[in-house]
């Protein structure tokens, strides 16, 4: 086996933390002593110890002189754990292969800087590519501070998200919606509009079994989430935050009494502000949201700058009707070259359907963003 090979089996070990470490990266560690594996190891849980702590801990014979493969460059400060450096260098490692640089300020080639400095052989960006893709959800929220947003939706090949009727359930099949149910433990929040909450009144929880629920938000400008909805009956369960301009204190009550948060926000152009609201998830360590609104907030999101994916889930069937909803609704774009576009995109078939996953890419940024950042 070489590098890469051994820094293959420590992505492995990364993805078990997933879903858990939030928001901290996913990080996996192998520690290999002429020729042998003696050490493997993940981060598991947030506030638990690093790959690094872990994999030394776990060597079956003493790692002094062996190399250390980690995806993530060790970190080197103070935090809910001790530097992970100082265990490299008291363990007696040789040689440290990094998948990818940490730019976390905090860390930010520092980490690798100190080992070199104690003379240890540090070779990085083996399969950096792979490793980068493992945590941009951590990348984008250590840098913006705000979470990483994931716009994602289940159509038919005529862009329909339910029929005429208003009817939804089910457009994709079972290997699809399972591989939804994943991706509601791994993002730490999901976010739909009170139109979802209205039309649907759905559970917005992980049916995965052990898996872990996700902070629920909804934006409901006026505070018209139903009191006897299962979001609100549930509060007490499962983290769930009202996102309002409602500022009324008596119907503010109501909800909190039943175990729901409630976030003031301003108003803009109808609707709460968005970025504003990412602002202050980012301000409670919700790196992450899974964007399962319906047009009209999928269209605010876009026009806001706060989305950095998007999912599409593509059911082999055609709905028609002029008045069918679509994904993305709102005003839309005057002219073709206007659209957001895609890129990086990414296909993968679950059973009958399709799952196309794409970065997007703004023309240029957004006047709400721009006005944020001054």
């Amino acid at each position: 086996m070489n590098d890469k090979d051994y820094m293959r089996l420590a992505l492995q070990l990364a993805k078990k933390g997933c879903g858990w470490t939030s928001p901290n990266p996913m990080v996996g560690a192998v520690v290999v002593k002429e020729g042998r594996i003696i050490g493997q190891g993940w981060h598991q849980r947030y506030g638990q110890a690093h790959a690094e702590r872990n994999v030394l801990a776990s060597c079956a014979e003493d790692p002094q002189g062996a190399t250390l493969y980690v995806t993530l460059e060790p970190c080197c400060h103070y935090g809910k754990q001790p530097p992970c450096v100082d265990a490299i260098l008291g363990a007696g490692i040789h040689r440290v292969v990094v998948g990818s640089a940490d730019p976390n300020p905090l860390v930010a080639g520092k980490g690798i800087a100190i080992l070199r400095a104690h003379g240890i052989d540090v070779t990085e960006n083996v399969l950096q590519e792979e490793c980068d893709a493992l945590n941009k959800v951590f990348f984008h929220y250590i840098t913006t501070k705000r979470p990483f947003v994931s716009m994602k939706y289940a159509m038919t090949m005529d862009g329909k998200i339910a029929t005429y009727t208003g009817a939804s359930k089910w457009i994709t099949g079972e290997i699809a919606r399972n591989h939804v149910q994943r991706q509601r433990h791994r993002f730490r929040g999901i976010m739909v509009g009170v139109g979802t909450i209205l039309a649907d009144d759905p559970l917005l929880t992980c049916r995965i079994e052990g898996g872990r629920d996700p902070v629920r938000i909804i934006c409901d400008t006026h505070l018209r989430t139903p009191l006897q909805s299962q979001v609100v009956m549930t509060a007490k369960q499962v983290p769930t935050i009202l996102a309002t301009c409602c500022g009324d204190p008596e119907k503010q009550a109501a909800y909190q009494q039943a175990g729901c948060r409630i976030l003031f926000l301003e108003e803009q152009c109808g609707h709460v502000n968005l970025l504003q609201l990412m602002e202050q998830l980012g301000q409670e360590q919700i790196d992450s949201i899974l964007l399962e609104g319906g047009g009209t907030l999928n269209w605010s999101a876009l026009e806001s700058g706060i989305v950095q994916q998007v999912q599409a889930y593509i059911a082999p069937k055609l709905f028609g009707g002029r008045d069918a909803r679509t994904p993305i609704e709102g005003a839309g774009i005057p002219l073709p070259d206007a659209a957001f576009c895609l890129k990086n995109s990414r296909l993968e078939q679950l059973g009958e359907d399709f799952l196309i996953e794409s970065e997007v890419e703004y023309p240029c940024l957004p006047e709400s963003w721009k006005k944020s950042e001054q």
